[in-house]
């Protein structure tokens, strides 16, 4: 049976401690560090961590700055900062192409795979092979319509979620009863913090969250993904029909990055779709997100 995550901390240049989780496994190449999206944690990666354990990757899973144990200081939330808080875990792990020679994967999830895309291109040697689960491929303001300030509102949680922790994890587990286990269960209550009156706030502060918003908004893909050399694997979440505009808008986005890597001269990219499935594959297709992820970096 795989063993649950060492919980560790890294320090880097700015004195702030960046936590992770290391589920250990062999040193069986590929290595893979995963990275959680916008207010969540390393823990909503644990479906995915454990099988990639199981199949003898050593696996690492980072809390972003501000977000679970990690430090929240009042700044350096734009990407390159959080892309090199990353790339300094990655090195205290001896986890990049010219310290270990092994084959490292780096994978994103929303958010978190804006930042792995940003830190391939800064550093070129820190993955052999780049995932992109249900994000990273499309400006958000064209994809959504939306601004900054108005995606942040639609963020914040109804009252009464946040009532109690009773209430916030019926809220996380009626998002598809089906799927909630164990793992979901410690993944949500990650991302919140319970107060003695009995309600619960969130971990990510308020102004974190808008810091981090603004970022993902100022993410361009067509000048980061085109500068990527790691091969690159695209996992879509597919979760509405073809004739829903922000689903058009998010397949043309891809396709213009596709079309760019390939005038880039860079190896054409695999797309995965998962139809019908959430944005968090992670909890919606675990074993066939997990598969793909082994195969990925081994040749």
């Amino acid at each position: 049976m795989t063993r649950g995550p060492d919980s560790l901390v890294v320090t880097v240049d700015t004195g702030d401690q960046i936590h992770y989780l290391d589920w250990g496994g062999s040193r069986h190449p590929p290595s893979m560090v995963l990275v959680h999206g916008l207010a969540q944690t390393a823990w909503t990666w644990s479906p995915v961590a454990r099988r990639l354990a199981a199949a003898s990757r050593r696996v690492l899973a980072i809390d972003l700055r501000g977000h679970g144990l990690s430090d929240a200081p009042r700044h350096g939330y734009d990407l390159g900062s959080l892309a090199f808080d990353l790339l300094t875990v990655m090195a205290a792990n001896d986890l990049d192409l010219e310290s270990s020679r092994d084959p490292v994967v780096l994978c994103g999830h929303g958010f978190g795979a804006m930042i792995v895309a940003e830190a391939a291109r800064l550093r070129p040697a820190a993955a052999s092979a780049v995932a992109l689960v249900d994000g990273g491929w499309e400006n958000l303001d064209e994809a959504t319509g939306l601004s900054p300030a108005e995606f942040l509102r639609g963020l914040a949680e109804p009252p009464e979620v946040l009532g109690s922790m009773t209430a916030f994890l019926a809220d996380r587990q009626g998002y598809d009863p089906g799927t909630w286990d164990a793992d979901q269960e410690q993944a949500a209550r990650a991302t919140v913090e319970e107060k003695h009156a009995g309600h619960v706030v969130p971990v990510t502060r308020r102004d974190v969250l808008a810091a981090c918003v603004e970022g993902m908004f100022a993410y361009r893909p067509l000048e980061v993904l085109p500068a990527v050399a790691a091969s690159l694997l695209v996992a879509v979440a597919e979760t509405v029909s073809a004739d829903d505009e922000m689903a058009r808008e998010r397949n043309l986005a891809l396709e213009d990055v596709l079309r760019a890597r390939v005038v880039a001269g860079l190896p054409a990219a695999r797309v995965i779709r998962y139809a019908g499935a959430g944005h968090n594959l992670m909890r919606y297709r675990a074993a066939e997100l997990s598969a793909e992820l082994a195969a990925l970096g081994n040749g």
